[in-house]
């Protein structure tokens, strides 16, 4: 099961200049958005932690996302 709802992703996708989604798509989609969310999380954390923070900050997600070339 995935955490993340998948009718936003359909509305994103379709912004994105879809005219139609497949079903498989949006499943394929939200996959990648949750992997993604989980790596520049674990990145976040880690920096957090090295800050002596317990508190995730925008800068955490900024830096993580630097630093993981995403």
């Amino acid at each position: 099961m995935t955490e993340i709802s998948k009718a936003p992703i359909s509305r994103l996708l379709s912004e994105a200049g879809g005219e139609r989604i497949s079903a498989e798509a949006v499943d394929e989609m939200v996959k990648y958005t949750e992997d993604y969310v989980l790596k520049v999380g674990r990145e976040a954390s880690k920096l957090c932690a090295h800050a002596g923070r317990k508190t995730i900050k925008a800068e955490d997600i900024k830096l993580a996302v630097e630093r993981l070339n995403l």
